[in-house]
Parts: structure tokens; sequence; C-alpha cells
């Protein structure tokens, strides 16, 4: 008996129930049109600065699902250079967030182009410059060789090791890898965001690389929903909503993973997620709304470019208390100058001073 769903006399012939997605899939197709037609309505000013916002959410969420935690604005910083955006706040950034935001621009901006191995490759080596995971080398820019065994997914104290799955044998990699892309260039009958649940589904389970499968996995969801969109820009973060299902996201895998070819169930759940990440996306065009008519409503208000920055760090959701040490640290400078930049803003009133009380003095912008 075939213990996983490679292992399956079908495989990867994969099947499910229509019946029981009709519904799912026409809410998400619903959703995927109102938002484009709202997006087109609002201009291409908003349209970038949702882009950045929604890009740099992706990925924030997608490498914390791998539970590695990246600063947003270094994120941010790293996106808006690529998407051509001449923002006043930029900030340096590591070359490990570079890689990933390298990933997801040409995932999303170059939808339409072929995929190819040369193209994952170079995902791959863009995820990991340095050629290691952590402390561990690894194969780079390539199929994985199973070197030290065969790739498996495991939990559990040492000597208590649970395997939650195995994936194909390395030997078979080069001949799924070739399938599953033949496949995805493929134009077929199949509705596009059932494709992409397929996608996601069949290049996790081979498992191609050594490190950094899932990224790139939903970073191919990612192009094939922009696909779906018709549009080479993403309003909505599939990745952000995986993050907040974490645990379901891994226990669907696992059981289907460990099933037949009959992959209803996690089709049904990659419709509901991309539902709530659909619906998540009024608070992420929320904010940006918010920030730009902050910045109209204070076109002719003289700032300095410390204020500038601070400014921008609180509408993007400034992590904590704003307090005058914070400020002076942040912009590099003094307590004192730090203090006189803020009461100059609450003197302006786009500042002032929160209710909560404490030890040291909070502010917040005016409603």
């Amino acid at each position: 008996m075939s213990r996983y769903v490679h292992q399956t006399k079908d495989w990867p012939e994969f099947l499910w129930d229509n019946d029981l997605l009709l519904n799912l899939l026409g809410n998400v197709r619903n959703l995927q049109g109102k938002l484009v037609g709202k997006m087109e309505a609002l201009g291409f000013d908003f349209r970038e600065k949702a882009l950045l916002k929604t890009l740099t959410l992706d990925v924030l969420k997608s490498s914390e699902i791998e539970g590695e935690i990246f600063k947003l604005d270094e994120v941010r910083s790293s996106l808006a250079k690529k998407l051509g955006m001449d923002l006043p706040d930029l900030v340096p950034y590591d070359r490990n967030i570079d890689g990933m935001a390298d990933v997801l621009v040409d995932a999303t901006r170059n939808n339409t182009h072929s995929l190819s191995a040369e193209r994952l490759f170079s995902w791959h080596a863009a995820l990991f410059p340095a050629g290691r995971s952590g402390m561990f080398k690894i194969t780079v820019g390539n199929w994985r060789q199973n070197e030290g065994g065969p790739m498996q997914v495991v939990s559990g104290a040492m000597g208590k090791e649970f395997v939650h799955f195995e994936a194909p044998d390395s030997k078979r990699v080069p001949q799924e890898m070739e399938e599953f892309i033949s496949w995805f260039n493929l134009e077929t009958q199949l509705e596009p965001v059932l494709k992409a649940a397929v996608a996601h589904f069949w290049f996790i389970t081979i498992h191609p690389f050594d490190d950094g499968n899932g990224r790139i996995a939903r970073a191919l969801t990612d192009m094939l929903l922009a696909r779906a969109d018709g549009i080479n820009q993403r309003f909505y973060s599939m990745s952000a909503q995986i993050r907040l299902e974490r645990k379901r996201y891994y226990s669907i895998l696992e059981s289907c993973q460990k099933s037949s070819v009959d992959i209803t169930s996690w089709n049904v759940w990659f419709l509901e997620c991309l539902q709530k990440s659909l619906l998540a996306t009024d608070e992420i065009l929320q904010d940006v709304l918010q920030k730009s008519d902050f910045w109209k409503n204070n076109a002719q208000t003289i700032l300095n470019e410390r204020q500038k920055l601070m400014l921008n760090k609180i509408l993007d959701g400034f992590d904590g208390k704003v307090t005058s040490s914070k400020w002076a640290k942040i912009c590099k400078c003094s307590t004192d100058s730090a203090l006189r930049d803020i009461q100059d803003l609450i003197t302006k009133n786009v500042l002032k001073k929160e209710d909560s009380g404490g030890r040291s003095s909070a502010y917040e912008l005016v409603d």
C-alpha cells in the first residue's frame, strides 16, 4: 500500500469534486473582478502604493511561515527600488530580503512568461545567496541531491521524531519537474484559480529543492493568480492569510499528501483561504488611502526631513509607542531635537499626546 500520494499509480493525475468547489470558486472570481475594477478606478499612483504595500506583506509573511523574520522598512525599501518608486524614507536592506523581493517581483510582473528549470534555479539562488540555509550548506540553483538521506518533514525531539512527509527520491526530481513545468506552461481548460491551487500542492509535494520550497510554491501561486486577474500587479496577499492559518495549512497538506490523488479537500481549503485574503484587502487599501489622504491634507505643511521620515513610519504602522527617545534613535538626532520636532507637529495639529499616560509621553496622529 502506498504511503504517500506521489507513490500512487495515478500520480500526478489529480482529481476533485467540481460540485463542491463551484460556489466557492464563483465567490472568489467575483471578488477578484470587483477588486481589479476598484483598483483601475483609483488611478496609477494609488495602485503603485497599494502594490508596494501588498508585496511588502507578501515578502514578510511568506518568510515568516518558514520562521524567517525580516524588518518591514528593509523589505519595503528593497521592493520600492525594484519597482522604480522614489520614496523619501528608504533604508539599507539585507541581500536575503533582496532575493525574496526579486522572486516575487519577477513572478508577478512577468507572470505571462514561461516557467523553466533555469528560472526556478535563479529564484532559488536569489533566496540563498550565500549557498547556505542557516548554518548548513545546501545545493543552490539546482535540484536537491538527497546526499544526507531522503527529504523528510519531521517534528519531535531527537530519538522521538515523527515523519510528517517524505518527498520523492531525488533521482525522480528532474523527471517530476519536467512534467510539472510542462503542465504549468500548457494552455488548458482548467480554471486559472484552480490551476494555482493544483500547482501549489504539486510543487510542494515534489519538494525539488533542499530548502525554500514553500516560498517558491507561494511565488508560483502568486504568478498564476496574477494571470487569473489578467494584470501584473498584486493587491491581495495569499501568503498573509496562509500565515494566519499556518497550522491548518500544514495539516491539510499532510493529510492530502498521505491520501489519494483526489485533492478536493486541499482545493476547498485553498479557495477558502484565497477568499479570506481577498476580503482582507479592504484593510490594506484603507491604510493606503489613509496615507494618501494624510499627505494631501498636509501638502502645505512645512516639515523637515526627520518629521517626514517619522510620519511615514507612523502611517505604515509603527511598532510600539512613538516616544521622543525612539524618534531620536531612528532619526539619529538628539532627544532635544526630537522633542522640538514633536512639539512643532503638535503646534501644527499633526500629532497629539496619547491619553494613556505612563512614565514617558507617547504621541499619535491627530484623527
